[in-house]
């Protein structure tokens, strides 16, 4: 028997994403954001309130970067999340993180965090909260790639589980997409 729940933001898996952007001053400032995914080919759409200190960032940049948040990070991303950077402007250095200017947009990428993506911005609506992002670039530390593409078991990306307010990993593969179904034809 099915349980109903009601509207939650329990969808699985949830990515937890890090947003980085600079403000008006040059300073890289990130959040922790588990409500977006990709909305288009080379779009990727987040749901971020208009209170926050990344969100001002983004709307005077116009860009901003997207990292994956991993296991080996868990606490510095947690406290990406829990941290206001509206009052502490250095939370990326107190939670030991580095950036590196992106290749592509003028926004800046997480050194410790291996998957990034480029983002233009090509809108925030502040009454529902989405911004919007051309994707112009993802870069990955060689030190998760097998074979030249990305291996989950070395990434061990983050996924928010919204009903128990915990971090899970990601990365056992249970089947082959666009093949295992073939069976049933």
């Amino acid at each position: 028997m099915r349980i109903n729940f009601g509207a939650k933001t329990a969808v699985y898996p949830m990515p937890v994403f890090i947003v980085a952007a600079y403000d008006e001053e040059g300073r890289a400032n990130a959040m922790n954001a588990a409500w977006g995914g990709i909305s288009e080919e080379k779009e990727i759409s987040i749901c971020i309130s208009e209170d926050h200190k990344t969100t001002a960032n983004i709307l005077h940049s116009k860009a901003f970067t997207v990292s994956m948040a991993t296991a080996d990070y868990v606490k510095e991303c947690d406290y990406l999340g829990i941290v206001s950077g509206n009052k502490v402007p250095d939370k990326l250095e107190k939670c030991g993180f580095h950036t590196l200017p992106g290749d592509f947009v003028n926004a800046p990428v997480i050194a410790e965090l291996p998957m990034a993506v480029e983002c233009e911005l090509i809108s925030y609506d502040p009454e529902s909260c989405r911004l919007v992002g051309r994707i112009m670039n993802i870069s990955m530390d060689e030190s998760i790639l097998t074979d030249g593409k990305v291996d989950l078991q070395k990434l061990r990306p983050l996924s928010y589980d919204s009903f128990h307010h915990r971090y899970h990993v990601l990365g056992q593969a249970v089947g082959k997409a666009f093949s295992d179904g073939k069976a049933l034809v």
